[in-house]
């Protein structure tokens, strides 16, 4: 499936919503007036450098944390309005495949596959047993179920992380740095496994990492953030063309040398900066 267009694209139904979100932890604002949204079948990579609140804005569109202010909607649904009943129902729509796999190691790879629809489902171990199947097929892991994950290669790992994060078809999939750890050709077929899912499925992805070549070949627009504030949302042509000093300095790896403000640097010292930011 070819690419849309950024106006066929906008044009699509909003499933994640995002305005104005702040959020502290302690003292410390850690995302500053965040506003975003994400497209049905859209692939929204998350990007920014080293402590810009990537890890922290990922973590509240998985609604596992909540905002200091600011409103957010998945699938239609305010996540400050639901109850504990209706926030887990809204999860078994989301799946999520974690950094590191998160795979447990005392089980074997069909276990762990099985393990959300054993949690949140009736079926009996027949058709488990079929799902999982059918979801190693799709991520190329076809009779591999029965190893245990000190078995499987890194990119295997990943693999079978992701059967497990659509073993229950969900509306929305979120990674967390796909390609950490993984030699390029690997990285590069995890790619094309992100991009077979939007096509064949219809899920909205959103993908957080720091891998500029995976961005760029998997996005239909990026979101940059920087200290807490969203720089640019765009398409990835647009984002390498743009003439923002700071985004070409993170996508170009340029180091910039701060300008020391003696005002400011006082105030850091002192912890008024801090007693600013309170919320």
């Amino acid at each position: 499936m070819t690419k849309p267009t950024e106006a066929e694209l906008l044009a699509r139904p909003k499933v994640i919503e995002v305005e104005d979100l702040v959020t502290h932890y302690g003292e410390r604002m850690i995302l500053k007036g965040i506003s975003m949204d994400v497209r049905e079948g859209e692939i929204m990579v998350i990007m920014g450098g080293s402590g810009s609140g990537k890890s922290t804005l990922l973590r509240h569109l998985m609604s596992l944390e909540h905002a200091t202010s600011g409103t957010m909607k998945l699938l239609g649904k305010n996540i400050a309005d639901l109850g504990l009943k209706d926030t887990y129902a809204l999860r078994r729509k989301i799946g999520v495949a974690f950094q590191g796999g998160a795979l447990f190691s005392s089980m074997t790879v069909g276990e762990n596959i099985k393990l959300p629809l054993r949690e949140h489902t009736d079926l009996d171990e027949f058709t488990m047993d079929i799902m999982a199947r059918m979801k190693l097929e799709v991520v190329d892991l076809a009779g591999f179920e029965d190893l245990t994950p000190s078995e499987l290669s890194g990119g295997m790992l990943k693999r079978a992380a992701v059967a497990r994060a659509i073993i229950m078809d969900p509306k929305l999939l979120f990674f967390d740095e796909p390609s950490a750890g993984l030699d390029p050709v690997v990285a590069a077929q995890l790619d094309e496994l992100i991009l077979r899912l939007r096509d064949a499925m219809g899920m909205s992805i959103v993908v957080v990492t720091h891998e500029l070549d995976s961005a760029f070949r998997i996005a239909d627009r990026i979101t940059m953030l920087d200290h807490g504030h969203i720089l640019m949302i765009d398409t990835p042509e647009k984002m390498k063309n743009c003439d923002n000093t700071r985004i070409q300095n993170l996508l170009n790896r340029r180091i910039e040398e701060e300008e020391l403000d003696p005002d400011a640097y006082l105030r850091r010292l002192t912890g008024e900066d801090r007693q600013h930011e309170r919320p």
